[in-house]
């Protein structure tokens, strides 16, 4: 049992530090509303790590997968990819998120990233 315990703890260890070094690394390149989403990325992927190591092995390959598809989005070049890999890391995030029902590890997507809503109806003029 102490075994077990053991391999689950350092499978979630070694998952988190995956997530922080690589969100060290993209700190360096990113701004703004791009590291504001890293960041929250980041924060989610701790969060699901922690919540899922004495879940199903299905649910924890999940989070596993996430915390990989965030960590290795490279272009092939080597250089770290834009805003374009940090949403479809978002989608993957939230998709796992919702498959294990945490609404509350979603991934909002940033007013940045939206566009303007007008009610129906509603005329602007300028």
């Amino acid at each position: 049992m102490t075994v077990e315990r053991h391999g689950l703890r350092s499978g979630t260890d070694v998952l988190i530090r995956k997530v922080d070094s690589h969100l060290a690394a993209v700190r360096s390149s990113l701004r703004g509303p791009e590291l504001e989403l890293a960041e929250r990325l980041a924060r989610s992927l701790r969060e699901l790590v922690v919540s899922t190591a004495q879940a199903s092995a299905a649910d924890r390959a999940q989070v596993r997968a996430a915390v990989h598809y965030f960590v290795l989005r490279r272009e092939s070049r080597g250089n770290l990819l834009s805003v374009r890999s940090l949403t479809a890391a978002q989608r993957v995030v939230n998709k796992v998120a919702r498959q294990l029902d945490r609404p509350d590890l979603l991934v909002e997507v940033a007013r940045w990233d939206r566009e303007p809503s007008v009610p129906v109806g509603e005329v602007i003029l300028r």
